[in-house]
């Protein structure tokens, strides 16, 4: 991890945002007009798919793919205009958030800027024809970062851009993909206008690594990205989550995984924790119950790492937009089963200095799919008690016998011989260490 990595990020709060579908219009305006909305869901960042127009050779569906850019220094005009895009990022600061852009610096539409103007700068297969490494990314040409110090220069350059204009952070496309060199300079260069910058990567999982590596690509592990990360993607054990979820692993295996990343990073690791995003299902379609849906919406934020919301989450939207069509979000279900009020809750409660400094554990519970999720500081220690397979019965806890207020459900929980009984609801319990 960089070094200079701010630990409060394992507490924020991103809200990610489809321009294009967010709203009736798609425009940075009225995204403007959500914002009052936005913050009082607890978000800290608010993170932008790609701002930049979009390429229309071989383009998917009728608009295009927003990870298919043109040109790096430009907005798209579904948008609004540079000026627009200003008035928004004044607008987020305004309301106390900061805001992140999406960075695709792995390869450019087949019609952009700099490959009309550069083609020297792009990766060619073995028939000489611009390409690219993953195969179905059919509107997209690969950067060649191997030989040209002026294509460095460029992009390094487009950061410093935006980041003057007073974008907070980046999160960087298949950030793997590119060297982790390139994104070292790109830290320091950036830094240089704001020391703070959020910078966040698209990691790829293991199954992909394994897979480009076998084609001859260089791609990055987790471990390597976070000499230049503050955040990777939790990719590693996104899948054993949905196959979980899909009833094909067991929970045993997601738990192992997330054991597993206590030991495989740096001490001070930060993962970004999501249930769904642009390129996932929506939560609301994997889940069967309500109960499920605010058992997984819990867990998610008190998770070790930064919580991400995809826009319509809070809706239970289970219908994923599209990339490439207008697909609007539905929010005539808005906050439906409460779920925008728990989130605004979950917000608050992840801001106590127990989930920044408290020594994290996971484990399962004696209850068949229960898991228990502990922080641990000198003065206090915070237990999440989660039964994903909603089944009633008597848990085993670590925890002195008494009574206990349940800070994310509507009932006391009580604690005797060290057993509490476990119905189908979320707990969270604090103990105040001192008293012990």
């Amino acid at each position: 991890m960089a070094t200079c990595t701010d630990s409060s990020l394992k507490q924020s709060i991103i809200y990610q945002v489809y321009n294009r579908n967010h709203n009736e219009s798609g425009t940075f305006r009225e995204l403007i007009e959500d914002l009052p909305r936005i913050k009082s869901l607890g978000v800290d960042i608010v993170y932008l798919l790609p701002i930049h127009p979009i390429g229309k050779k071989d383009k998917k569906g009728t608009l295009g793919c927003p990870y298919s850019i043109s040109d790096y220094r430009a907005v798209n005009p579904e948008y609004g205009t540079l000026e627009d895009f200003v008035a928004l990022i004044e607008a987020v600061h305004e309301w106390d958030m900061k805001i992140m852009i999406d960075v695709v610096y792995n390869h450019t539409s087949r019609d952009s800027y700099l490959l009309q103007h550069h083609p020297e700068w792009f990766y060619k297969n073995a028939e000489g024809e611009f390409a690219n490494r993953v195969g179905d990314w059919s509107d997209i040409t690969d950067f060649d970062y191997s030989q040209h110090e002026s294509l460095w220069e460029e992009l390094i350059d487009c950061l410093t851009y935006w980041a003057k204009l007073g974008v907070d952070g980046y999160r960087c496309d298949v950030a793997s993909f590119v060297p982790v060199e390139f994104w070292l300079r790109a830290r320091r260069e950036v830094s240089k206008i704001n020391p703070h910058f959020i910078w966040l990567a698209e990691t790829v999982d293991k199954d992909f690594i394994r897979t480009i590596r076998s084609l001859g690509f260089s791609v990055h592990s987790d471990c390597e990205m976070y000499q230049a990360f503050d955040i990777c993607y939790d990719y590693d054990v996104y899948e054993a989550f949905k196959s979980y979820l899909l009833g094909k692993s067991s929970l045993d295996l997601y738990i192992r995984r997330l054991q597993d990343q206590e030991v495989i990073y740096p001490g001070n690791y930060i993962k970004l924790r999501c249930l769904e995003n642009h390129d996932q299902r929506r939560i609301a379609s994997l889940v069967k119950t309500v109960e499920q849906l605010n058992m997984w919406t819990t867990f998610v934020y008190l998770q070790k790492g930064t919580t991400m919301i995809y826009a319509g989450q809070e809706a239970a939207c289970k219908h994923t937009p599209s990339l490439f069509d207008v697909d609007k979000v539905d929010w005539s279900s808005y906050n439906k089963d409460g779920i925008a009020d728990l989130m605004a809750k979950l917000a608050r409660l992840k801001k106590d200095d127990v989930m920044r400094d408290g020594v994290y554990t996971i484990m399962l519970g004696n209850i068949s799919e229960s898991v228990i999720l502990k922080y641990e500081t000198e003065l206090k220690t915070r237990v999440a008690i989660f039964n994903f397979g909603l089944k009633d019965g008597e848990l085993s806890v670590d925890i002195p016998d008494g009574i206990y207020e349940n800070l994310v459900g509507h009932s006391s929980i009580v604690v005797r011989n060290g057993y509490l009984h476990l119905e189908g609801e979320p707990i969270l319990i604090d103990v105040d260490n001192f008293k012990l």
